[in-house]
């Protein structure tokens, strides 16, 4: 992929509008508290921003442009923004659910493992809370993320996109099965997702979500090369 012109302003803008946060120890500390007093406030913008900001570039990546007719970007960031809702109500179930299950199942200390220094029992329960989120939510996540961005697009990237309903069986017997399993089932979460979300739980618990809405971006990315594999 050659870099163009609309690249470096792509790379400008991102910088300008993350460099605040940044810079600014004001700013810094005031996203802290707003982070900490409305967690799912700030999980539906961090997913509507960051995991859109990951779709475009997939965008680019599939078309060359950052922009499309259709493509529908406002849509597509509510759409992340309540899937982010979803992430942080299966990063509480799991994050609390699968220590106490490794106690029972005989790993002693799992369930305060989380809270204290580095170590190989901690990244045991980490590993054990990321697989077990990518291999029950993570395909339904995605398979509905899949449904919602044919959606959109078949309603031309409009907002009344969000307010019509939705053709679940049309769309999903029209989905692309074999890229959606040996792809993004098969190879994108025990490859990928597993270890990221690892080093994710591995995280203090604030910046869990703001790490796995980074991990959005690529994503995108990852889906841009699962539908260049079709052509």
């Amino acid at each position: 992929m050659i870099m163009k012109k609309s690249d470096v302003l792509f790379l400008i803008g991102a910088g300008l509008f993350f460099s605040p946060f940044f810079l600014s120890e004001t700013l810094y500390q005031g996203y802290l508290t707003f982070n900490s007093n409305h967690p799912l406030v700030m999980s539906f913008v961090k997913f509507g921003i960051l995991a859109t900001l990951g779709e475009i570039i997939g965008l680019r990546i599939r078309s060359g442009n950052y922009l499309q007719k259709g493509f529908g970007i406002l849509p597509r960031a509510v759409v992340w923004g309540v899937l982010g809702l979803t992430i942080k109500l299966s990063f509480v179930i799991f994050a609390t659910g699968m220590p106490v299950f490794m106690e029972k199942m005989g790993v002693n200390g799992a369930g305060n493992a989380m809270l204290e220094a580095l170590s190989l029992k901690k990244v045991l329960v980490a590993f054990g809370i990321s697989s077990t989120l990518n291999l029950f939510y993570a395909p339904v996540m995605m398979t509905m993320h899949r449904i919602t961005d044919t959606h959109i697009i078949n309603n031309g990237g409009q907002l009344s996109a969000l307010i019509k309903p939705i053709d679940f069986a049309g769309i999903f017997s029209g989905m692309d099965w074999y890229t959606q399993w040996h792809f993004v089932f098969k190879k994108t979460i025990p490859f990928f997702w597993i270890p990221a979300h690892t080093v994710t739980f591995l995280l203090p618990a604030d910046f869990r979500v703001l790490f796995a809405a980074v991990l959005g971006i690529v994503l995108g990315i990852l889906l841009a090369i699962a539908s260049l594999q079709k052509r």
